[in-house]
């Protein structure tokens, strides 16, 4: 509630008066029953703007309007002391809730369309209709599209068209009586039919200054119609119920700016930058961990929670995201100065979980869209959030996190989508991996059945791995080597398979023991010579625990299987959400957070990886035979300490899947080993395990010592679905 988050904030809001009914919220068991909120006033995708004057940005204000960018509406307007009630896991931690207003409401409109349909003239909402009555996702383009908004100075200009109809519009308040007037302007291009736009209850004080558009009741609404014509430039004054004497105070009243010249760019709204220390790793072993945490002491109090990252040409210079709504350009990652450099360059933006440069352009995933960020007057900071693809689905529900971004060979986005917690999906995105295409026009479900989909990686191949949380379901974390068209698992998202068994799901690659990472966030490929043998290696994030895992695996036919092993580094003091090597010093960059029950002390993180001149010795290759199993590591090893089966320890579990949370270990058994042998390239354990089969989890301990007769322990921990053949 203290942080500036400039004049705009996008989340979801449920607008209410001060005598709003207490929350409805189902309890009971998974999964829980919908609620009856078909006529709660729920911008799904609400633009909270600030209209009072004054510093500190939305939160510090006492008067706002509410924009709801999927149907082009005005949700409300509010004024007051607080702003919302903070009620939402991002700012305090409350599940299944969504942030209500606080103040006096007053006026506003219900969900449903903002302006008429333009082929017709009915405001009839055709959208996409869930289980529970309510309505999702954005109109349809040919209706009306949302294209961003524009920041000049503390005035925020909403762009979006009507039919072809291009549309600039930006709010405000005055006063009449001492009682507050809220303003639309708008500023249409010609029109070559006549538009409808819904206002308010026609119970509302409602005057119109300009030429090109009249007032009228339609069916229980003040509705602004326009004429065919020229360019149309009005302002609408609205009073609360029972304000009189608006049109003559109209007469007053300034007339309707022209808003296009506010969309250039305009003076910078953070002007000063920050820095923060770089600590230099000192650590034993083949890896150093630099802490390069971002500078906390910020004036506009910003928590840092980071949640992307991605670098420019110029590997110096990378793009931060955090997921409280700001963009950070952060310089000094390879000239090594000892410090870093912040300028804030966007802010307000609904959770960003994922960011990612192309062609020097700046793409960010929020909730309701992923936006492109222009720097229209070279200042460095986003004076136009371009709404790049807004079709995303949302709903209330505090689960449904926009997850990672990526982008393929040919230039199309990627990011996950997660599921409603303990709850039914709601709508076809719930629990998917989603693809935009290039030019941002096309919207496609390339995998489903997920729960808490944290982040995207593109393989090598073309296919793609997504982790999952543990949860109804998810007997444990998943790790899944992704298949275009193919379930995951989650029987309550959107139209499951009627096969809740195994056989009608495709396997992870691994089954993540909740005490190696209790959730794991993003996979990557190393992309470093610097790396040495792990060059070309899988990685996976822990936002659990705050670790970075190797993922040694093989397949097995059309399957894919393997495990985690834990790089020899420090926790880190977040949870990791996202990593990007470096082209410039080749070295692992993470940023990190703790948000949502994360066991890691700290708000936010920023690391660096080196890797140095001393051996890992670290397994990178695993493999399940008839006989037994084989680990490959990237040092090799003495073959008289391998030969030492008392060294070795074995354990094996089944899991139970079910709609229940979670599951315990079942039939655990410790396996025999028989006989340990080095392979002739000195870097490969072969076990002999008479008993080994097919299993959901195994563990595998081994205290070994490397060609130099250091001693060597770890643990592998991974999944079995099939035996391949023994190999000789």
């Amino acid at each position: 509630a203290e942080m500036d988050y400039g004049n705009f904030l996008i989340n979801t809001y449920e607008l209410v008066g001060k005598d709003a009914p207490e929350r409805e919220q189902a309890k009971g068991p998974s999964p829980l029953a919908d609620e009856n909120l078909v006529d709660a006033n729920f911008a799904y995708k609400g633009i909270a703007v600030r209209v009072d004057q004054g510093v500190g940005g939305v939160a510090a204000g006492k008067a706002w309007m509410m924009f709801d960018h999927d149907l082009m509406r005005v949700a409300g307007a509010w004024t007051g002391e607080g702003f919302i009630d903070w009620d939402a896991i991002l700012f305090n931690g409350k599940h299944n809730i969504s942030p209500r207003t606080v103040g006096n409401l007053h006026f506003e409109n219900p969900v449903g369309p903002g302006w008429a349909n333009p082929a017709n003239g009915k405001f009839e909402d055709p959208r996409f209709q869930a289980r529970d009555k309510r309505k999702f996702g954005p109109l349809p383009r040919t209706w009306a599209q949302y294209q961003g908004l524009y920041q000049f100075k503390d005035q925020v200009i909403l762009s979006y068209t009507v039919g072809s109809t291009k549309v600039l519009e930006s709010f405000g308040m005055e006063s009449w009586q001492n009682q507050p007037v809220f303003t639309r302007t708008l500023n249409l291009s010609p029109t070559t039919k006549p538009l409808k736009m819904r206002i308010a209850s026609d119970k509302t004080a409602v005057a119109l200054i300009g030429k090109g558009a009249v007032l009228k009741k339609e069916n229980g609404f003040m509705v602004m119609e326009t004429m065919p014509s020229a360019p149309v430039q009005v302002k609408i004054l609205i009073g609360s119920a029972g304000t009189k004497g608006l049109t003559d105070y109209a007469k007053s009243s300034a007339p309707p700016a022209s808003l296009v010249a506010m969309t250039t760019g305009g003076p910078s709204r953070f002007p000063k930058k920050l820095s923060s220390q770089v600590t230099m790793g000192t650590q034993e072993g083949p890896f150093q961990v630099d802490l390069m945490n971002p500078p906390f002491d910020s004036p506009w109090k910003n928590q840092f929670r980071l949640s992307g990252l991605d670098f420019f040409k110029d590997p110096n210079k990378g793009v931060i995201c955090s997921t409280d709504g700001d963009v950070w350009l952060v310089e000094g990652f390879t000239q090594n100065t000892g410090k870093l450099t912040w300028q804030r360059i966007a802010s307000g933006l609904f959770q960003p979980l994922g960011i990612k440069v192309v062609n020097e352009q700046i793409f960010v995933t929020c909730r309701d869209q992923l936006v492109k960020l222009h720097d229209l007057n070279g200042d460095r900071e986003t004076d136009f959030y371009q709404a790049f693809n807004s079709d995303h689905q949302v709903t209330d529900h505090f689960h449904e996190f926009a997850m990672g971004l990526q982008v393929d060979k040919e230039g199309n986005f990627y990011y996950a989508k997660s599921a409603r917690h303990a709850r039914e999906a709601l709508v076809p995105q719930h629990g998917t991996l989603i693809k935009v295409s290039k030019d941002g026009q096309k919207t496609e479900i390339v995998a489903t059945g997920f729960r808490a989909a944290n982040g995207v990686c593109i393989n090598p191949d073309g296919t793609f791995i997504v982790t999952d949380q543990e949860g109804h379901w998810n007997p444990m974390n998943r790790i899944n080597w992704v298949k275009k068209g193919e379930f995951y698992g989650n029987m309550f998202s959107f139209n499951p398979p009627k096969d809740s068994t195994e056989a009608g799901m495709e396997q992870p690659l691994v089954w993540v023991e909740r005490d190696r990472d209790q959730s794991p966030s993003e996979l990557l490929w190393v992309e470093s010579q610097k790396w040495g043998a792990l060059n070309g290696k899988l990685l996976n994030l822990s936002y659990g625990y705050g670790k970075v895992f190797v993922v040694p695996f093989e397949k097995i036919g059309d399957q894919v299987q393997g495990g985690i092993f834990e790089l020899p580094i420090p926790r880190f003091s977040t949870g990791v959400m996202r990593g990007r090597f470096n082209p410039g010093d080749g070295q692992l960059y993470l940023a990190g957070l703790s948000a949502w029950g994360s066991t890691q002390p700290q708000l936010g993180g920023l690391y660096r990886i080196r890797k140095v001149d001393q051996p890992m010795v670290i397994p990178v290759g695993i493999a399940a035979t008839t006989t037994g199993m084989k680990l490959t590591f990237t040092d090799k090893l003495d073959a008289k300490a391998v030969q030492k089966i008392s060294s070795y320890s074995v354990k094996t579990w089944d899991l139970i899947r079910s709609r229940k949370y979670g599951s315990k270990h079942h039939n655990e058994q410790t396996l025999q080993v028989t006989k340990a042998e080095l392979d002739a390239s000195g870097k490969t354990i072969n076990l002999t395990i008479p008993a080994i089969q097919p299993t959901w989890g195994m563990e595998i301990t081994y205290k070994v010592k490397d060609s130099r007769g250091i001693e060597r322990e770890g643990l592998v921990q991974n999944t079995i679905h099939q035996l391949g053949s023994k190999t000789p």
